[in-house]
């Protein structure tokens, strides 16, 4: 039997503006100083489904450690008032350096989470607290302007407005609604705007969307700010990881909607981060979707018994980093590889020396075709062979019939649209969609690590979208995407200084497409789809080059994609030779 555990609830935790934070404690019974495992979360300490699901609380307490679940700023127990990102990295380094000083710490602290609290841990790590010594933060991002509010230019809609409205908006005014006539009536109008999701995306003009007028300001700030400049730099992880000393364990998925975010924080801390300690994170990427618990049936797939949260032991995982940085035992925790990875379709883990992997090949695929790739009925081929005269591939992009969004890198509400794997034989049915495939392969290819798609493409509109996928497809033409990505127009050259385009033009864009690992098995075939939407995913391009988020009008566009010599698009792949 375990030690006797004690739970302490809504200790007062002050900062230093004089505002007043509160969270449960989980320690063992004793008088032994210990060290601390902090989590500060906006979605209530007292709700075990999100807050214990990162860490079992009562299995790292019987560990050895002291657990404080803490609700942040203006959440639930919490005093002030809740401002996304604002607060927490001064909130995050008072509440660490308490946390230490108590007469039960012995002046340690680690953190942990997954999502937001990701990010409450690496703001707080961005002020260097003395006392945090380690962390372990999960599908989170590594810039909360482009791969978290943005993306490629593109607004997240679909996780800003089910985030914002589920996971925030909901427990704010749950909380309200007992002593706030105002707060229960506004409760019913997000209820209903809820179960119609997919409808209420549809809204425009966006810096009108009803949801948010109340409660939610930051949402219209995220609108105000569609570009990098000083409102996003100033939260920006990937700026500061020269003044973070902490050694970092990233957990991260294949179909996480922050999936980008946790290898640029993996190879961003190795690269830059401050100290002996700052350059040895560590990565663990599973195939997983955003959710937790972490489970082998992501989408429509199941990847394997073995990539399960209980096979993995994920929270057994985070103790042995825990131990060995907070307690100095010295294991497995930390080997001679510091990269582990799922290969989707061998369905298993391997051990690897740093991201991208050593040995990796960097192979071209062209697109190609006869001007007629739209849909999978289409003559669109991929070739290492280089195109010489061809004609140009087009499609009419018309946003009041977008190409809906099937599966990915989503959040936050399932019962909408679900994130992971799914089969797109529907979408490759559309002529707006352009799909170039390989022949059946002869043998098993693996693919793993970052992938791009340079397109040469022009369009009879001055700002637009182009839309990549990475889609996997069986013999018996199960169409799997794998990750994807899109560039809106005006940001091809500079996220911070947009440019309109002279319609008609042609102009390179880089698409970055993230990262995967899948091993394509011999028979199958290697597609990529193009096209100029994922909605709701992705707000829709109204092709109109006007002020974003301000208006109602929409403009259908043609696309022309470019695939000859002089202007031949590819697909840069990172092929594991099968001997390294």
């Amino acid at each position: 039997m375990g030690a006797r555990i004690v739970i302490e609830k809504d200790l007062e935790i002050p900062m230093r503006d004089g505002c007043v934070l509160r969270g449960d404690l989980f320690r063992p019974d004793g008088p032994e100083k210990l060290p601390v495992l902090l989590t500060r979360t906006p979605y209530d300490k007292k709700f075990p489904q999100i807050s214990y699901n990162m860490l079992d609380a009562i299995r790292a307490a019987q560990r050895g450690y002291n657990v404080m679940i803490v609700d942040c700023r203006g959440r639930f127990a919490s005093d002030g008032i809740f401002t996304c990102f604002v607060d927490e990295a001064r909130d995050g380094y008072d509440s660490i350096e308490w946390a230490a000083h108590q007469p039960w710490a012995d002046g340690q602290v680690g953190t942990f989470g997954a999502s937001y609290v990701g990010v409450t841990q690496w703001l707080a790590a961005t002020q260097a607290p003395p006392s945090l010594k380690a962390m372990v933060p999960a599908i989170t991002a590594s810039d909360y302007h482009d791969g978290w509010t943005y993306q490629g230019g593109a607004f997240s809609l679909f996780f800003n407005m089910s985030w914002v409205m589920t996971s925030l908006g909901l427990g704010r005014l749950m909380r309200e609604r007992e002593q706030n006539a105002a707060a229960r009536k506004e409760l019913g109008v997000v209820m209903t705007s809820i179960d119609t999701m997919r409808q209420t995306a549809e809204h425009l003009p966006l810096r009108e969307f009803p949801m948010f007028q109340t409660g939610a300001p930051y949402f219209f700030d995220w609108l105000a700010h569609p570009y990098y400049d000083d409102y996003w730099r100033k939260i920006s992880i990937e700026e500061s990881y020269s003044r973070i000393e902490v050694p970092t364990l990233n957990i991260g998925g294949w179909y996480d909607i922050f999936q980008r975010g946790t290898i640029r924080n993996y190879c961003g801390m190795k690269a830059q981060g401050a100290g002996t300690c700052g350059r040895r994170p560590r990565l663990v990427m599973g195939p997983w979707h955003h959710t937790l618990p972490l489970a082998s049936l992501v989408g429509q797939v199941d990847m394997g018994s073995r990539s399960s949260y209980v096979s993995i032991d994920y929270d057994g995982m985070q103790l042995d980093y825990f131990d060995y940085w907070l307690k100095n035992k010295r294991g497995a925790a930390e080997g001679d590889h510091p990269v582990r990875i799922y290969v989707m379709g061998a369905n298993e883990w391997r051990d690897e020396l740093d991201w991208p992997l050593p040995g990796t090949e960097w192979r071209r695929y062209f697109l190609h075709s006869r001007g007629n790739a739209n849909s999978a009925f289409g003559d669109g081929v991929l070739s290492t062979e280089s195109p010489q005269a061809e004609p140009a591939d087009s499609f009419l992009y018309n946003p009041l019939h977008p190409v809906p969004t099937a599966g990915g890198g989503l959040c936050c509400y399932p019962n909408s649209l679900q994130g992971g794997a799914f089969d797109q034989a529907m979408i490759e049915h559309r002529a707006d969609v352009l799909v170039y495939s390989t022949p059946p392969l002869a043998a098993d290819i693996e693919i793993t690590g970052p992938i791009t798609l340079t397109l040469y493409a022009s369009s009879s509109a001055p700002d637009t979208d182009f839309t990549a996928k990475l889609v996997d497809v069986s013999e018996c033409g199960f169409a799997r995407n794998l990750t994807d990505g899109i560039i809106r127009a005006r940001i091809r050259e500079s996220r911070s200084e947009p440019k309109l385009m002279t319609p008609g033009k042609i102009y390179e864009f880089n698409i970055d497409m993230w990262s995967t690992s899948n091993l394509f098995k011999a028979g199958h075939r290697i597609r990529l789809e193009v096209s100029s939407s994922n909605f709701p995913r992705f707000d829709r391009n109204l092709n109109t080059g006007h002020e974003l988020f301000v208006d109602a009008e929409m403009r259908p566009a043609l696309q022309t994609i470019m695939h000859e010599r002089g202007f031949a698009s590819f697909l840069t792949l990172p092929v594991i030779p099968k001997y390294r």
